[in-house]
Parts: C-alpha cells; sequence; structure tokens
C-alpha cells in the first residue's frame, strides 16, 4: 500500500512539474512576443499625391541599444515593369532610442501609382550604433498597398 501511495505521489509531483514547465514556456513566448524587437524597424506608412508628385510616410522606431544621432536609406523606386525607376538618399535625421518617429518626403516628379514596389537599399550614413547594425537589425513593414523591403 506505501508503495501505491509513493507512486500516486510522483505521478502528481511529476504531472505538476510538466504543468509547471509548460506554462514558464508559454509565458516566455508571451514576453517574447511582447517584448520589443532589438532592431530599427522603418514602416511605409502611406503614399499620396501631392502637388510636387508623391508624398511618402514613414514611421521609424529604434529599438538597437543606442541612439541614432543621424540616418539616411537609399530607397530604390520600382515600377509596373518591375524596373528599378530611380534612387534617391531620404534624411531621416535623428532616431532616439525606443521613439517613434514619423518621417514625411514629397517626391517630386513621382506618381504614387506608378511605385509598385520600395526597397531600402542601403544606409550611407548611420551615427550612433555600431558599424552596420542599421542596416543588419532593419526590419520593413508596409501599412500601403506597396511592399517595402530592406
Amino acid at each position: 500500500m506505501e508503495g501505491i501511495a509513493v507512486s500516486k505521489i510522483a505521478a502528481l509531483l511529476t504531472s505538476g512539474l510538466i504543468v509547471v514547465a509548460s506554462a514558464s514556456h508559454v509565458l516566455a513566448q508571451d514576453a517574447a512576443a511582447n517584448s520589443p524587437a532589438k532592431g530599427l524597424e522603418v514602416e511605409l506608412n502611406g503614399l499620396a499625391p501631392s502637388q510636387k508628385g508623391c508624398m511618402m510616410t514613414f514611421v521609424a522606431l529604434n529599438n538597437l541599444p543606442a541612439p541614432i544621432t543621424k540616418i539616411s536609406f537609399e530607397l530604390a523606386f520600382f515600377n509596373d515593369k518591375n524596373a528599378v525607376d530611380r534612387v534617391t538618399v531620404l534624411d531621416f535625421r535623428d532616431l532616439p532610442q525606443g521613439k517613434k518617429r514619423v518621417r514625411q518626403f514629397d517626391m517630386p516628379n513621382v506618381k504614387c501609382e506608378s511605385v509598385t514596389r520600395l526597397l531600402i537599399n542601403d544606409a550611407p550614413v548611420c551615427d550612433g550604433p555600431a558599424t552596420g547594425e542599421c542596416m543588419k537589425r532593419l526590419v520593413t513593414r508596409s501599412q500601403a498597398s506597396v511592399p517595402f523591403e530592406g
């Protein structure tokens, strides 16, 4: 009888440990999903026709371990033939650590409807983080109908 009681207690303890381990794993996944990415997030937020051409709105969030005192991105604009229509450098100025910044650029002689894809080709200026971190840790997304890649 004593052996059966010990077996039942051992089984209960084992299943309790499995439940605790499973709950810990789920909590760790939730924490990872809710914690900010350790990168540089740049979102194409919108395109709107303007008097000059096309107003492009971006939202940037610096989750790198250091503030960025100055950053610029070289963007390639693709047309409906999937050919590069133009390449330009946009100055995003400073991006403080952990802060979102909205940056707008009025692109002269660009028709919004002719832009089918945008690509961040390079970050020619990235002052603050370790060399190469701005491109290596870049995360892009698009809220517009135009794909945005990095």
